[in-house]
């Protein structure tokens, strides 16, 4: 009868291995690992002796020998703009997914939309050898990781493209997304559209930006100064520009809000007001179809940009993709009734 060795106490970092596996089961090493690994030429029987004493013994493959005979470390960074946007939230949740049926764990931080930071966030990832990284600039120029990228660590940018590099990107349609969006608003009669946005230097702001000045003139209405707002989406600053936008003479009678951070609080300043005033938002975002009326956006697919980054950088881990590419995702507008109300002037 075969030893039964007694399980190791995890408590003194003391685990089992594939020889304690065989010895339980009666078997060799060679049979323990063909089954750890799902090779053939083991019976049923053999398979199902070699299973109840790795149940038994709580046994665990390590893959670290493995994965470093690659030359790689089984971990992915992301870094991200801010941690707590929802936006955010689902397209990380979907680069966690793909690592994870890749065997990989993912790192990730939040640049606060600092490009020092972003630097120092990505290359503190580099540092720690991680196998690829998948960016969301915050910066424009990314030639800090020209060293890192020639030295092997696959990198895909998503949400907005790479600064004074080339390499593959992952976008959404925020030009055209916007361009719809505005038309949208001016084919329900509006002249009087604000725009208000985040920061010019963002490529996403900027894009919706053009979206929005084109979908204007292709109706022919020349845009006034005072209805375009960029800058940072804290609420002050966003409410201030609504505000100003709403006031006066001829204040307009429709607003397209840049990014779902100025969309609340472009609400909260409509809420406060009689006079009803048409909105489309770039963005969905929680609870927008239960609002009265329901909130109108032109939505992206926030987890289909992480999927189809994380699956590009792993393509790119395998050898699969030769030349860096630019991918664009298309975005939809979704009408729920704030975006159709017509001018109330």
């Amino acid at each position: 009868m075969p030893e039964t060795p007694r399980r190791p106490d995890s408590r003194y970092g003391n685990r089992p291995t594939m020889k304690d596996v065989a010895a339980r089961a009666g078997v060799g090493l060679k049979t323990v690992s063909r089954v750890v690994n799902g090779e053939p030429g083991v019976t049923p029987e053999t398979e199902r002796r070699v299973q109840e004493s790795i149940e038994a013994l709580g046994f665990r493959r390590n893959d670290s020998a493995r994965v470093l005979r690659k030359g790689r470390t089984a971990s992915i960074g992301l870094v991200l703009e801010d941690l707590a946007d929802p936006f955010y939230g689902a397209l990380s949740r979907a680069v966690e997914e793909v690592a994870r049926a890749h065997g990989t764990l993912l790192i990730n931080g939040s640049s606060a939309e600092d490009p020092e930071r972003e630097q120092e966030l990505a290359l503190a990832l580099c540092a720690r050898r991680v196998d690829g990284l998948v960016v969301i600039p915050a910066g424009d120029d990314h030639r800090y990781l020209e060293p890192e990228i020639k030295a092997g660590v696959a990198t895909v940018f998503v949400d907005r493209p790479a600064g004074r590099i080339d390499a593959d990107c992952v976008l959404s349609d925020n030009y055209g997304g916007a361009r719809e969006g505005v038309a949208h608003l001016i084919a329900r009669g509006h002249r009087r559209i604000g725009f208000i946005g985040d920061m010019p230097r963002i490529h996403t702001a900027a894009e919706r930006l053009r979206g929005y000045r084109t979908a204007m003139q292709d109706a022919g209405i020349p845009v006034e100064d005072a209805w375009m707002s960029l800058g940072a989406t804290d609420p002050q600053r966003v409410r201030h520009a609504a505000e100003e936008m709403l006031s006066g003479p001829e204040p307009v009678t429709a607003v397209f809000s840049g990014n779902n951070r100025v969309t609340v609080t472009v609400i909260r300043v409509l809420a406060e007001r009689t006079r009803p005033v048409a909105l489309v938002a770039f963005d969905d975002l929680e609870l927008a179809d239960l609002l009265q009326p329901g909130v109108t956006v032109v939505a992206q697919d926030a987890a289909a940009l992480g999927r189809t980054a994380a699956e590009r950088l792993f393509r790119q881990l395998e050898g699969g993709l030769a030349t860096p590419e630019r991918i664009e995702l298309p975005t939809r507008l979704i009408a729920r009734g704030s975006g159709e109300l017509p001018p109330a002037d």
